[in-house]
């Protein structure tokens, strides 16, 4: 049995049952990432003796029948961007690098309550900002599928460390895109919830309106597990809501039938790859055939909606950044570097402008949903760039194209494996729910993963 080829869910069970020894898949982790890292790149920080004393503590209470639940002894990484008691927290930027926070943030406080092992802090492009992963101090991450491309970003590590069998799930966040994008171009699960459901206490910010934290994973029954652990209200975050959890793994198997489904089809979501948009039509015909009706919309205003959320990013990257960006910019990256210029140059009636639309946009799509179960659009508009060459200012714009307005409306929103191009290259589904609909996402996303094959392909490393 290949140990790093197993889901969440399945070595979860194996432990359960005491068929698995949290030691040993925490050990054949750590050998598989020794054996790819210096390839992959995709940690920052790995902590090692950490994680095996972690495994001992989870085995000696398996063995003892305290299971304290599914990720008892499953051994996960972290974004970057999650402060770590103990261990260091770089937001991959230089002035970061021996930042060791006293404290967890509340959703590690969560994880380790559960009994996950947490094998280390992985790599992404610097303080977030930004979607290529093409980080000038710890270096790039690389693409699983292709070491020439984007693995995606910002959190573009946990995605490339999960297609590379590094981990069994990961955390990370997502202000613009930045865990469906990476989900998208490495072939793997990527869910934002709802702004509020998760707590962002301990969690370095980017925007303070905007961002997101969620789960990554190879599986959508996998990611459920995860959001069930980390979701809900924490009443020392600000962001969060008072919004009950449902238990996210009940309804998967439910199916869609009777569904009333949206696919965008207008001028905006059509202006992608040709190897994606076929790969989102099939899908759609996929869940026809789960017993769903599609039902063909245009979605007005989500132009203007990705440039409220992009020009509110950089403002409030800005913002949080101006001491460090006034006293000393030459330690920033050259792309992050511009596009926090760019922020602070925003006048306050644009910011204004774009809250205004904020508001206006989510109104809209709350009202959209009543009429609608689901939308389906594509996650990129196109696969993995190269690393090398494109602008990383320009790949922002691109990449960001389909995911953006559904951050800054905060609905949930996931990525899903839906295809593959001619190179190989792995393509994802976006679907997006009402807010607090987790469990329809969830269900949904299961329901299509269990109808196709393509999260069964593997990058051959």
């Amino acid at each position: 049995m290949e140990l790093t080829s197993l889901t969440l869910s399945e070595a979860s069970q194996l432990i359960a049952a005491r068929q698995l020894s949290p030691i040993e898949l925490v050990e054949a982790h750590l050998a598989y990432i020794e054996q790819l890292e210096p390839r992959l790149n995709c940690f920052i920080t790995l902590t090692p003796e950490l994680a095996i004393e972690r495994a001992r503590k989870a085995e000696a209470e398996v063995q003892s029948g305290a299971v304290r639940g599914p990720l008892h002894g499953i051994p996960l990484a972290l974004k970057d961007l999650f402060e770590t008691r103990g261990t260091r927290t770089t937001a991959g930027s230089l002035f970061f690098k021996e930042h060791v926070p006293l404290m967890d943030a509340f959703v590690i406080e969560r994880l380790r309550a559960a009994g996950a092992v947490l094998l280390g802090k992985l790599n992404m492009h610097e303080i977030a900002l930004g979607v290529t992963n093409d980080n000038p101090h710890y270096g790039a991450c690389r693409n699983p599928w292709d070491l020439r491309r984007s693995p995606g970003g910002s959190s573009g590590g946990c995605a490339a460390a999960l297609a590379a069998g590094l981990c069994l799930g990961a955390l990370g966040t997502d202000t613009g895109g930045s865990i469906r994008i990476p989900a998208s171009l490495c072939g793997v699960v990527g869910l934002k919830p709802t702004y509020g459901r998760v707590s962002l206490r301990g969690v370095l910010p980017l925007s303070w309106n905007l961002d997101h934290a969620g789960p990554m994973a190879r599986s959508t029954r996998d990611a459920a597990i995860l959001l069930g652990v980390i979701a809900g209200y924490d009443p020392l975050d600000p962001s969060a809501a008072d919004v009950p959890v449902p238990d996210y793994t009940a309804a998967l198997e439910q199916g869609v039938t009777g569904w009333r489904i949206a696919l965008a089809n207008d001028s905006y979501f059509t202006q992608a790859d040709t190897q994606v948009l076929p790969a989102v039509r099939s899908a759609a015909r996929v869940f026809e055939q789960l017993g769903a009706r599609i039902v063909e919309v245009e979605i007005p205003n989500a132009r203007e909606a990705a440039w409220a959320n992009g020009l509110m990013v950089a403002s409030d990257a800005a913002a949080y950044h101006r001491q460090r960006l006034q006293d000393h910019p030459e330690m920033f990256g050259v792309d992050v570097r511009q596009r926090l210029e760019i922020g602070a140059a925003y006048t306050s009636t644009e910011y204004v402008l774009a809250r205004r639309l904020q508001a206006e946009f989510r109104r809209q799509l709350e009202r959209f949903s009543e009429d609608y179960d689901l939308l389906l659009t594509p996650a990129t508009p196109i696969p993995a760039p190269f690393l090398e060459g494109p602008d990383a200012v320009e790949q922002a714009r691109v990449l960001t194209r389909f995911t953006a307005p559904f951050n800054l409306s905060g609905l949930p929103a996931i990525s899903v494996p839906c295809g593959f191009t001619g190179e190989g290259l792995p393509i994802g589904l976006q679907i997006v729910a009402r807010p607090w609909t987790e469990e329809k996402l969830l269900r949904a996303a299961h329901a299509y993963e269990e109808a196709t094959v393509w999260r069964l392909r593997k990058p051959d490393l």
